[in-house]
């Protein structure tokens, strides 16, 4: 039950070719992996940067904590000056300004990182600094970003106030803000990039630069696994399309002993073995032929002998036994000739052969109605006018009315033949196609046949790619489905 459930489960999910399912595992290999690495990597990743950013927001929260000292043990009249040499002379990675009230901030939310390092670097200045109220502490982007009370923007400074202390171009970093109250009614405002500004981007284990070196290695594995599949299924194409055409009138073609060494022994024996089966096909041919041959001058010596018996029921009586064994002879060398009639394959109007067929009937009485559509295939047409010919003879001699129906059904041609005889008991379906093998009522309604119309025709038809089933109808009679490969409608 298991391994029905697998069978299933691939047919429905896999790719019916090898190299498409060599290119589905390994590319479900490759993702699995890289996933798994990504996964380990970035959870590393993460942890590494938490611990450098906590321990960034740490110094730079002990240097915060200094400046907010100095500021307010600073006399109020050298503020102003202070603050004026820190913009145009540098001396502190902050950007510095004092304010009568907390200037609002648009923060950066939603990230576990930013909040982590917003909460170390206000509970540092709570001890550092002793103080009852917590500063105001959040990151900030540059564009967004005001540093007065006036409502006065950082894009708004001079340049040279914050070249040296914010990061604004090429590409801006977050800020990290700081605001204190060191005396009533006078705010320090502190803004610093971190000493890693891309603190945020580096953390992110899925940065458009690394999903695209992820996409570049999968794709570089499937083309090489494409490459590779190909070279070594073109060997086996070549073996099933010298399979394919081994018995047709060409003279049958080595396969060339090419590839790895599993690839070149499949090679050689598939050569040894068609050698060896051509060598069957002719040795079976002269056998019969030296049969047929053999057997004709002892029958014809024998039909002569009973001329010379003086009791005309016994030389009747050998006269139709040895007719038997003549048509006997002709019927075996006839079988070994049908199924390997020498045409070159050509498009066949199914309808134009079935309409010609059905207006020439063996027995005279017979009924045969013909319903087509226009349908071709491509095949040897004396070859499927034989196979289907002994069809219609033997719905002919058992049902003596007939129904031929021909249609269309997806990519292939569908042909019925519908006998109203007794039909075929179920247990005897596989039989009728065997050799010299007669039912007992085909024996009772046709003496001189043979037993190989059927087996001939299922011969053909297979050598055509098609197939052949028996099933008595719910009426009545038998019926014959033959399916064949048709031609796009416009061939």
């Amino acid at each position: 039950m298991a391994t029905a459930d697998r069978r299933r489960w691939s047919r429905r999910y896999l790719p019916d070719s090898l190299l498409g399912r060599i290119v589905v595992v390994m590319a479900l290999g490759v993702v699995s992996a890289q996933l798994v690495g990504t996964l380990l990597w970035a959870r590393q990743l993460r942890e590494s940067a938490r611990t450098e950013a906590l321990s960034a927001g740490k110094h730079i929260a002990l240097n915060a904590a200094g400046s907010i000292r100095f500021f307010r043990d600073l006399p109020p009249q050298f503020r102003p000056i202070l603050i004026e040499q820190l913009r145009t002379m540098g001396g502190t990675r902050f950007f510095v300004n004092v304010n009568k009230a907390q200037v609002p901030i648009s923060p950066v939310t939603g990230n576990a990182l930013v909040d982590a390092v917003v909460d170390v670097v206000r509970e540092d200045l709570v001890h550092n600094l002793s103080a009852t109220q917590a500063p105001e502490v959040a990151f900030a982007w540059p564009d967004s970003l005001q540093v007065s009370d006036d409502g006065r923007m950082v894009r708004d400074l001079p340049e040279s106030w914050v070249e040296a202390t914010l990061l604004l171009r090429p590409r801006p970093a977050p800020v990290l803000v700081i605001q204190a109250e060191f005396e009533p009614g006078r705010w320090l405002y502190l803004a610093a990039p971190m000493p890693d500004p891309y603190f945020l981007e580096n953390a992110n284990p899925l940065t458009l630069d690394r999903v695209a070196m992820q996409l570049v290695t999968l794709l570089t594995v499937l083309v090489l696994s494409v490459l590779l599949v190909r070279g070594l299924i073109r060997p086996l194409n070549k073996i099933a399309s010298a399979a394919n055409a081994f018995g047709s009138d060409t003279a049958p073609e080595s396969v060339p002993e090419t590839g790895t060494a599993e690839l070149r022994r499949t090679a050689r024996a598939f050569n040894e073995m068609q050698a060896r089966i051509q060598g069957y096909l002719v040795d079976r041919e002269r056998l019969f032929l030296g049969i047929s041959h053999g057997l004709k001058t002892p029958i014809m010596r024998l039909k002569l002998r009973t001329e010379l018996l003086d009791d005309d029921t016994l030389r009747a009586e050998f006269h139709e036994d040895l007719d038997d064994l003549d048509v006997m002879v002709k019927a075996a060398l006839q079988s070994v000739k049908d199924t390997d009639i020498h045409e070159n394959l050509t498009p066949v109007r199914l309808d134009t052969l079935l309409a010609r067929l059905a207006q020439r009937p063996i027995h005279p009485d017979a009924s045969i109605e013909c319903t087509a559509e226009a349908v071709s295939v491509l095949g040897k047409p004396l070859a499927l006018e034989r196979a289907f010919s002994n069809l219609l003879d033997n719905a002919v001699l058992y049902g003596e009315r007939v129904q031929v129906r021909l249609s269309l059904q997806g990519s292939r041609a569908l042909v019925e033949v519908r006998d109203f005889g007794p039909g075929i008991a179920q247990a005897s379906m596989s039989a009728a196609f065997e050799p010299h093998v007669r039912l007992s009522h085909g024996q009772q309604q046709n003496r001189t046949g043979t037993g190989l119309g059927l087996g001939i025709a299922r011969n053909i038809f297979q050598a055509h790619g098609g197939e052949i089933r028996l099933h008595n109808h719910a009426e009545g009679g038998l019926v014959v489905t033959v399916l064949l490969a048709a031609l796009p409608q416009d061939t």
